[in-house]
């Protein structure tokens, strides 16, 4: 059991001790897309969706996730985020409207910000499917992924 960091002596779940490691500037860098009907993009991009301006809004509660991830994952540390920034781009190929979702945490601590990031992105095409879901259904979210990393005792991790 020794190797597994987030298990006690009695094979139960603990949050690891991270008051030994050392402060470094933490980033993590997170993508996630959602795939929506031409009606919904029309209505995103002309500003005509009766909840609202939902990049705005999608927006402010990715920054709200990640400043709340450690209330939503079990064992992640609260950490002080010192930025977070949500962007957003279309991607459209014949027919598929895609938004292309990407968010950047920064920290300065003993623990990454990888969850956050993560979690930003992920509640923001969420967000963007609840405000759009009156009009279509069948909106598709994902792939999510970690794009990049730096800090920490591991050092930068960039996805290939």
């Amino acid at each position: 059991m020794s190797k597994l960091t987030h298990f006690n002596s009695q094979g139960r779940a603990k949050m690891v001790d991270i008051s030994e490691k050392n402060d470094t500037i933490r980033t993590a860098f997170a993508k996630t897309s959602i795939f929506v009907s031409e009606d919904i993009y029309h209505e995103i991009t002309g500003g005509t969706n009766k909840k609202g301006d939902v990049l705005s809004v999608a927006q402010v509660s990715g920054i709200m996730a990640a400043k709340q991830t450690s209330n939503l994952i079990p064992m992640c540390h609260s950490i002080a985020l010192t930025s977070v920034n949500i962007t957003f781009r279309w991607k459209i190929v014949e027919d598929q409207y895609e938004l292309c979702i990407e968010g950047e945490v920064k920290t300065k601590g003993s623990t990454g910000v990888e969850m956050e990031a993560l979690t930003a992105v992920s509640v923001t095409a969420l967000t963007v499917y609840d405000m759009c879901k009156a009009v279509d259904k069948n909106m598709v979210i994902g792939p999510t992924m970690l794009m990049k990393k730096t800090g920490g005792k591991s050092g930068t991790y960039e996805r290939d």
